[in-house]
């Protein structure tokens, strides 16, 4: 499947791109929302099984009236822990440290911050995890997916439809990138896409994206790597970026990775 083959449905808010695969459908919901959020829905035979929540109020509402007609089996709460409303009642999956991460780490952090800064728009209730999950597979609605535990959450293959979701990765837009280190795990996870062959790569914040888009991310955090061996500061280091990558988006994610490099 190529990563323009879908059909589009315009929501009040919100987009949602269908790729259909014959007996099972991608429905990829981009939100509009202010940090870009994506959810994922896999459906299958009149069940769906969603990865990630949307996160502010409007979103939730208008993807749960979409998901009206479907019988949703299953959530994946990943990295994106906030905005408990969604759905409420279906069983929600995750990894003990992708818990840890909503509740208590890093994800706990950026759900407080992203409260204090879009207050009532944004739901900063975290979802009940009912079952926690091995890395492996499981199978959720007659639909396989297999787990891989990241340092923060998990990471979901979709052999049916040779997908796999992961956080971030945005090959025009810059990613939240903690040093050095960090960029070569993130190139060796997109060096192993590579090598299986996937379709298409899903992502939290960007539309779904292709081996293509994998090499450019490549490419790309080598060039931070190198940029970053050649700067005295963190000042030097974000114009030479922004320098080598004017019309990439996510400034704000600049800033962040900027802050791990020149801590």
């Amino acid at each position: 499947m190529q990563k323009n083959t879908f059909t589009t449905i315009t929501l009040s808010k919100g987009e949602m791109h269908v790729y259909d695969y014959g007996s099972i459908k991608l429905h990829a919901y981009q939100t509009n929302d202010p940090i870009a959020d994506e959810v994922f829905i896999i459906e299958k035979n009149g069940n769906a099984v969603v990865i990630e929540s949307p996160c502010f109020y409007d979103n939730c509402k208008e993807l749960n009236e979409y998901l009206h007609e479907l019988t949703v089996k299953g959530v994946f709460i990943a990295y994106h822990g906030a905005g408990a409303i969604f759905l409420p009642d279906a069983p929600k999956y995750a990894t003990q440290n992708a818990v840890d991460y909503s509740t208590s780490g890093g994800g706990k952090t950026l759900i407080d911050g992203f409260a204090a800064t879009f207050g009532d728009a944004f739901d900063a209730s975290i979802h009940k995890i009912t079952n926690i999950l091995e890395a492996g597979t499981v199978k959720i609605a007659d639909m396989t997916f297999v787990i891989t535990q990241t340092s923060e959450a998990f990471d979901i293959a979709i052999p049916e439809i040779n997908a796999v979701y992961t956080h971030m990765l945005g090959h025009d837009c810059h990613s939240i990138v903690a040093g050095a280190g960090h960029a070569d795990a993130i190139i060796a996870q997109l060096k192993d896409y590579i090598t299986t062959g996937y379709d298409l790569i899903l992502t939290s914040h960007y539309t779904p994206e292709d081996l293509k888009d994998a090499q450019t991310k490549i490419d790309y955090l080598e060039s931070l790597k190198q940029l970053a061996a050649t700067c005295a500061n963190a000042d030097d280091f974000k114009n030479k970026v922004n320098q080598a990558y004017p019309n990439y988006g996510g400034s704000n994610y600049l800033d962040m990775t900027t802050g791990f490099f020149f801590a």
